[in-house]
């Protein structure tokens, strides 16, 4: 089982990791891609004005541009403890014991602008890049990265995967047919009983879920084990349309 994360604007700071070293990160097809984007980035951030338009960075952002500046030198931690925000709040893979954060090494990627998915425990840098920034020198992320992800994706052949991306994310790197998958849309039912999708609890409910995958060593093989194991662990997942899975939030 592969779980795919969306990446997250807030991140953070320091780590006590090695400099990024791209050969060492999962999927290493994508490294020529990587080191395409990290020069970009790096090139980029010589000209300030340049890089927040780029960027699409405010005045209260623009410190963001130096941690572009030093991506090939400044210290790393792992993936899934480098993101903040609702989603890795609720999930808080810091807080977990060794077996579950051993889960999250074999069995979660979080999918990142610059690096495009990377395993849970891959070290990497602080960064400021967003899955809608057009770099200069390369164009569209999307162009850049959907076909290259999409091939990775394939070459590692999960046995089934959960996709919990954001929809800018999934389209930098759709799921291949050849792979057995699931995306998951969080949902409440209103008052008439239809399952309508949430924006604030969407995040949290996601984080929450990943943290219960980890906690139980839930070992998936397809949608209907999916459905099975949310099922014993008190979990309010259930079948949608074209193969989506539905999580109620609580």
């Amino acid at each position: 089982m592969l779980v795919l994360l969306p990446p997250s604007e807030t991140k953070r700071p320091g780590g006590d990791g090695p400099p990024l070293a791209l050969e060492g990160l999962a999927h290493p097809s994508l490294r020529e891609r990587r080191a395409s984007v990290v020069a970009a980035l790096v090139s980029l951030s010589d000209d300030e004005e340049a890089a927040a338009r780029v960027l699409k960075l405010g005045k209260t952002q623009r410190g963001d541009i130096a941690l572009n500046a030093r991506l090939r030198g400044s210290p790393t931690m792992p993936a899934i403890d480098r993101y903040t925000g609702v989603l890795f709040d609720a999930l808080d893979a810091q807080s977990l014991g060794a077996t579950a954060r051993a889960w999250l090494s074999d069995h979660v990627e979080v999918h990142s602008a610059p690096f495009g998915p990377v395993a849970a425990m891959d070290p990497i840098p602080g960064y400021r890049m967003s899955a809608a920034v057009s770099l200069p020198a390369l164009g569209p992320s999307k162009r850049l990265w959907a076909r290259a992800v999409t091939d990775a994706l394939a070459a590692s052949a999960p046995g089934f995967l959960l996709d919990l991306r954001s929809e800018a994310y999934t389209a930098l790197g759709p799921v291949p047919m050849s792979v057995a998958s699931s995306y998951v849309r969080v949902v409440a039912a209103g008052p008439d009983g239809v399952a309508r999708a949430l924006n604030h609890f969407n995040k949290h409910a996601k984080g929450e879920l990943v943290r219960r995958l980890a906690t139980t060593g839930a070992r998936i093989a397809g949608r209907d084990d999916m459905i099975a194991w949310a099922e014993a662990n008190g979990v309010d997942l259930r079948p949608g349309e074209r193969g989506e899975l539905l999580l109620f939030a609580q």
